[in-house]
């Protein structure tokens, strides 16, 4: 089996290049699993993985300087942000809960951003390995954000109804989510 099937049935060789010696933030893992499925083709994000140039540069002298890195997408993904009028309002939604003081959380802000434009499941769409990296890394990154999941919401879902509330846009059918027909849709297992 040649190394780029084997990279796009399972990104652990990758990974375990890619992933630090000396682990100093749990983000650090979580880059690492995402830029591993990224390189093989693996989830949604773009060129870049949804970063500008600069960001992606410095993100590959932080933690993957040993590896050479394609800069487009293998998959072909290209996604286009002017369809996602949100975009903004995620931006600003994610740095406002933000964690300060934490190198990479620009850099995790953008990939969340690029992976809120795919149809899947937001881990999935980011090239994480299980819903609990992605629980785990926006706790990490955006705690109280995160806490306000108290009914374990489908992460993307969870995203974009902290948007309309911050608007006041209350679209739901049914006055509880307990109630609703959409409820399998929006809760419940991911994996």
């Amino acid at each position: 089996m040649s190394m780029a099937l084997q990279l796009l049935n399972n990104p652990d060789p990758v990974y375990s290049r890619l992933s630090p010696a000396l682990i100093e933030s749990p983000n650090e893992e979580w880059l690492a699993c995402m830029v591993a499925s990224w390189c093989a083709g693996q989830g949604v994000l773009p060129d870049y993985m949804g970063l500008e140039p600069d960001q992606f540069e410095h993100l590959k002298a932080a933690y993957f300087q040993d590896v050479t890195l394609p800069e487009q997408a293998i998959s072909g993904s290209q996604l286009d942000f002017s369809r996602m009028l949100e975009k903004e309002d995620l931006v600003n939604l994610l740095r406002r809960y933000s964690k300060p003081d934490t190198l990479e959380v620009e850099w995790i802000i953008a990939v969340i951003v690029a992976g809120c434009l795919g149809s899947d499941h937001l881990w999935q769409d980011l090239g994480l390995w299980t819903r609990s990296q992605l629980s785990a890394m926006l706790h990490y990154n955006f705690p109280e954000l995160a806490a306000k999941n108290t009914q374990d919401m489908k992460w993307k879902k969870f995203l974009y109804k902290q948007l309309c509330e911050a608007e006041g846009l209350y679209l739901c059918r049914a006055p509880s989510c307990n109630v609703c027909i959409d409820y399998p849709k929006c809760y419940g297992s991911e994996e």
